[in-house]
C-alpha cells in the first residue's frame, strides 16, 4: 500500500526514537523464534506420525501471513516518521493456532488522519495479499470427502471463504465436506485473524481505519460494536446450543457444541478492559480530513470485515 510521506503533509508526532519499545531488538527476535517454535508444534498435530515438513507446511504461511501484516503497519509507521516498535509476536504452543497473534507498540500519538488510516489498513491489506493465495492453493489441494463419524472441528465461513470454496470446490455433497489440509487451515486462521483485527472499534485496525475515517463520529460507533458482541455470542450459543438440544445432545457433547459463542463473549471482555484504560474509544486526531484516495481506502477496508465475518469461528461438531 502506497503512503504519501511528502513534506506538504503534517508530520503524525514527534520522532521518539529513543523510547524503550522503539530500541528493542533482541525481544522482537526471540518472540518470533519462540512463535516459529509454537506453530510449528501446533502443525506436528495434524498427524500421528509428523514430519518437519508436514509441520512446516502449517507454521511457515502462518507465519508469512501474520509477519505480512504486522510489517504492513510497520512500514507505513515509518513512513510517515511515527515511532514504531518491532512486531512483538506472542507464541501460545496450544491448538488451534500456536499463537496469539502479533502487536506493534507505537508510544506516540497519530494525530494525522492521513498516516492513521495508512497505518492502519496496512496490516490488514498486506495481510490478506499472502493470506489469499495461500488459502486458495489450500482449497485446491484439500479433499472433498465424506464426513468424519467422530467428533471434529468445523471451521467458521465467511462471504468470502464460502465464495473462494464453491469457486474452487463448486457445490459440496450431502454429508461430505472439505478436508483442510494444514496450509489451508493456515490461510483460513489468516481471514479469522483479519476479520477480529477489523472489528470498527477501540484501537483495532478497523477502529483505526473507521476513525480516520468518520473522526469523533466513531466514538459512538466504537462502543456500540463492542457492546453488540456480548448479544452476539449468547446468539450464536443459542442457535447451535438450541440445534445441538433438537437433535438429542445431552451433557458435555451439548456443552461442546454450544460454547462456540463463548468466544465472542471472550473477545467482548477483552474489548471491555482495554476500553477501560481511557476516557475515549479511540485518540483524537488533528490535521486534515483524508484525502480522497484514502477515502476510498477506508471504505474499501471495512467492507472488507463484512466479506470475513464469520458468527462461528471453529466450532465442535460431535458424532
Amino acid at each position: 500500500m502506497s503512503s504519501n510521506s511528502s513534506s506538504s503533509e503534517p508530520e503524525s508526532v514527534a520522532p521518539d526514537e529513543e523510547h524503550p519499545a522503539v530500541r528493542s531488538k533482541v525481544l522482537p527476535f526471540v518472540l518470533l523464534v519462540l512463535t516459529i517454535a509454537s506453530t510449528t508444534y501446533v502443525g506436528s498435530l495434524w498427524d500421528q506420525n509428523p514430519t518437519l515438513l508436514q509441520a512446516l507446511s502449517y507454521s511457515a504461511p502462518l507465519m508469512a501471513i501474520l509477519l505480512a501484516h504486522e510489517l504492513g503497519h510497520y512500514i507505513a509507521a515509518r513512513i510517515h516518521r511515527v515511532p514504531a516498535s518491532l512486531p512483538l509476536f506472542v507464541p501460545m504452543p496450544l491448538p488451534p493456532l500456536g499463537t496469539m497473534g502479533a502487536v506493534i507498540l507505537m508510544p506516540g500519538q497519530i494525530k494525522s488522519r492521513n498516516a492513521l488510516l495508512d497505518i492502519g489498513a496496512a496490516g490488514p491489506l498486506a495481510g490478506l495479499c499472502v493470506a489469499l493465495p495461500v488459502l486458495i492453493y489450500g482449497i485446491a489441494t484439500s479433499p472433498i470427502s465424506a464426513e468424519p463419524n467422530v467428533t471434529y472441528f468445523v471451521e467458521g465461513r465467511s462471504l468470502l471463504y464460502s465464495g473462494l470454496l464453491y469457486a474452487i470446490k463448486g457445490p459440496i455433497p450431502d454429508g461430505q465436506d472439505i478436508m483442510l489440509s494444514p496450509t489451508a487451515f493456515a490461510g483460513w486462521a489468516g481471514l479469522l485473524v483479519t476479520m477480529l483485527n477489523l472489528i470498527p472499534s477501540l484501537q483495532l485496525d478497523g477502529g483505526h481505519v473507521a476513525h480516520a475515517l468518520l473522526g469523533d463520529k466513531q466514538e459512538r460507533i466504537s462502543s456500540v460494536v463492542r457492546k453488540l458482541l456480548f448479544p452476539l455470542g449468547l446468539g450464536v450459543t443459542l442457535y447451535f446450543g438450541g440445534s445441538a438440544f433438537q437433535s438429542g445432545l445431552r451433557g458435555e457433547a451439548l456443552w461442546l457444541e454450544a460454547q462456540v459463542g463463548m468466544q465472542w463473549l471472550v473477545w467482548g471482555v477483552l474489548l471491555f478492559v482495554m476500553a477501560r484504560r481511557g476516557d475515549r474509544e479511540h485518540p483524537a486526531t488533528e490535521g486534515e480530513p483524508l484525502t480522497p484516495g484514502r477515502q476510498w481506502i477506508a471504505r474499501f477496508t471495512l467492507a472488507l470485515f463484512v466479506l470475513l465475518f464469520m458468527p462461528a469461528w471453529l466450532r465442535t461438531v460431535v458424532r
